[in-house]
């Protein structure tokens, strides 16, 4: 008897395929959680589902042919109703853990107005998440995108072997990313050599937080990006690589405490006006110190990476996916045979 011993190599339709079906069911499993508002978990949950599957569909587009309820406009969608939810019940986490214990007493009776204007804002978004769940479009979104996982169609691109292809599809978000303008915040450039300021005072950062703020929360949704596609391949590459993805989150981590700083305060603005200062100065001083240790975190991150010899060996590692043979389905006229 002969064996057959013939392999075939990994395929991007094959990566797209177990990307777009892992993260559609993860979203599917936490809907009754968060149809019933049972835990903040589950929302957090199902919102990172959808984010990464919006991540995979979009990265993956080229190779597949998927029903237009499935499109990267309409995940995003629907994951940015239920990342308005989410977002609120951060910031009451946030309020609650790491700022009202800190407070006086008569400040924290104060900050009692800024929780019940809170539940009245996420009454309102909750509701708009229930309908959204409820509606024609997330239910089209659901049925198709099942009735593709079940028998999934491909673009001719999807029969390329992945690691011919990984570089092609990830250095163009990384090189977004590397080149992103809020990078550039507090430096100065001096005969073409950067130079990051180490001199800002706590009234200079505010002062240019409040022009240069959304630059800066705009990097940090990139290395979100970059983040998220590149975690679709990491059994794919080396150690090297699952480093800069590390690296990659802890900058996400680091722009996102100070982007929920800044949201908070402006929020806190909103609620209390003129007398913000009157009522709660406290948690004011306490969320400006916040942003400028956060500050002080994000120099050297910045630092390194506007260093010509970082961007180098992050496209390097790239360039070099994990050569191997795996057994899978062939793809062949579109379809998985």
């Amino acid at each position: 008897m002969n064996l057959d011993t013939k392999t075939t190599i990994k395929t991007l339709g094959d990566c797209a395929y177990q990307a777009i079906e892992k993260h559609f069911h993860k979203t599917l499993k936490w809907e009754k959680s968060v149809k019933k508002d049972e835990d903040p978990e589950g929302l957090h949950q199902m919102r990172v589902g959808m984010r990464r599957l919006r991540t995979a569909v979009s990265r993956f587009q080229l190779s597949l042919n998927l029903p237009k309820s499935a499109s990267d406009k309409n995940i995003g969608k629907i994951a940015g109703i239920l990342g308005n939810l989410r977002d609120l019940d951060v910031l009451k986490e946030i309020l609650e853990n790491n700022y009202k214990p800190h407070l006086l007493q008569q400040e924290q009776a104060y900050l009692e107005i800024a929780f019940s204007a809170l539940a009245k804002q996420r009454e309102a978004a909750f509701s708009h998440v229930q309908k959204t769940l409820k509606d024609e479009n997330y239910k089209s979104f659901k049925k198709d995108l099942q009735q593709w996982v079940e028998k999934p169609i491909y673009q001719p691109l999807a029969s390329l072997p992945i690691q011919q292809v990984l570089p092609d599809l990830l250095l163009p978000e990384v090189s977004k990313f590397l080149l992103h303008p809020g990078w550039m915040i507090g430096t100065k450039v001096v005969n073409s050599e950067v130079i990051v300021q180490s001199n800002w005072t706590p009234e200079q950062l505010e002062q240019h937080l409040k022009t240069q703020g959304e630059t800066l929360h705009d990097l940090r949704k990139q290395a979100k990006r970059v983040r998220y596609q590149m975690e679709l391949f990491t059994d794919l590459y080396g150690e090297s690589f699952a480093a800069h993805i590390s690296q990659v989150k802890h900058i996400q981590e680091t722009l996102g405490n100070l982007q929920d700083s800044m949201v908070l305060n402006e929020w806190l603005e909103n609620i209390f006006k003129s007398e913000i200062n009157k009522q709660i100065s406290g948690i004011i001083t306490l969320l400006a110190a916040n942003r400028y240790q956060l500050w002080q975190q994000w120099r050297p991150i910045q630092e390194k990476y506007l260093k010509a010899e970082t961007k180098h060996q992050f496209h390097l590692t790239v360039l070099q996916p994990l050569q191997s043979s795996i057994v899978n389905p062939e793809i062949q006229n579109g379809e998985l045979l």
